[in-house]
């Protein structure tokens, strides 16, 4: 396994440096400059043209994306135009806190939620239940999260007045403890983690419904019901653990998927984490911190898929990699 770990790691190289390549291309292709946030509309043509060579915008792509990689291998991805020339991972540091407890209590959430709903209603199909359980899965995918965002805010927020409206602590207000803080940020919590676990887990519980589905169908499985083993052993302990291996698959890569796509839910909630930068460094034409960013969820794709490969062999021993 270490040795495994350990070539996956080193694959991680060629797999950025491609990665980073082309989301370079990219953004230098779309039209317009960061200085076109940054300018005097009066500036003059010699004021720009060494605002320019400040930057180093006046060089080749190539040359440009050359010195970048020089940098981003030595630890350093840049600084940031919108910031006033702040290094990119001290932003990204100062907001990764907040996306990191939205993200991880929805994917801890969405599991724990998923799971057994997804066998109940696979181990009673065609139930009133099952059906239930499919239509709220489905509504669940289909409703857009900013609406629902909305929809709670005015019922939670507004209406009952329980929850804040956004942010993420409370404005002006010191916390003499951590705990403190720590009630606080639950508060504020609530509500954007209710709206970005709410498709995760549908999208979770149609996965394990699917996949309970076809492991109880199996010969093994008819077999452990032969043997005279109670319906709670068979399902829970032989079924599920095969069911999983899809599911843990989708666990895996929906890490950097919760990542980019907490960018709404942030944005509704005004919750201050990296998918509020990720839209001003659009806006604003911010290539080094859109470079930082983009790097972060590419190490986060790679990181998603490789603990899910090491998850297959904690659900299912029988799974090795030499």
């Amino acid at each position: 396994m270490k040795q495994y770990i350990l070539r996956r790691l080193l694959q991680m190289i060629p797999t950025l440096i491609g990665t980073t390549f082309i989301v370079y291309i990219i953004i230098n292709m779309a039209p317009g400059s960061p200085l076109s946030h940054m300018i005097d509309p009066t500036i003059t043509g010699e004021a720009l043209a060494r605002r320019e060579e400040q930057l180093g915008l006046d060089r080749p792509l190539l040359q440009r994306y050359g010195t970048w990689l020089t940098e981003a291998a030595q630890g350093n991805l840049g600084y940031s135009t919108r910031y006033r020339g702040r290094l990119v991972t001290e932003i990204i540091q100062s907001r990764l806190l907040a996306t990191v407890i939205l993200t991880f209590s929805s994917i801890i959430l969405s599991f724990i939620l998923a799971v057994p709903i997804g066998v109940i209603s696979a181990t009673r199909q065609y139930s009133t239940l099952d059906y239930s359980v499919v239509v709220t899965a489905i509504a669940g995918v289909s409703v857009p999260v900013f609406f629902l965002g909305i929809v709670l805010i005015w019922a939670f927020a507004f209406q009952m007045g329980w929850f804040p409206v956004g942010g993420m602590v409370s404005a002006g207000v010191r916390h003499p403890t951590i705990l403190a803080w720590a009630a606080d940020v639950g508060k504020h919590l609530v509500l954007p983690l209710l709206t970005l676990t709410a498709a995760n887990t549908a999208r979770f519980v149609r996965f394990t419904r699917s996949s309970m589905l076809e492991v109880i169908r199996q010969d093994y499985v008819r077999t452990a019901r032969a043997k005279g083993l109670s319906e709670r052993v068979v399902i829970y302990r032989h079924a599920l653990r095969n069911a999983l291996l899809p599911v843990v698959t989708i666990l895996g890569l929906s890490l950097p998927f919760l990542f980019s796509g907490a960018i709404i839910t942030e944005a509704v909630f005004a919750w201050p984490g990296m998918g509020t930068i990720l839209i001003e460094s659009v806006s604003q034409r911010d290539y080094g911190l859109l470079m930082g960013i983009n790097v972060f969820l590419a190490v986060l794709v790679i990181l998603g898929n490789l603990l899910a490969d090491i998850f297959y062999s904690v659900v299912d021993p029988r799974i090795r990699y030499d």
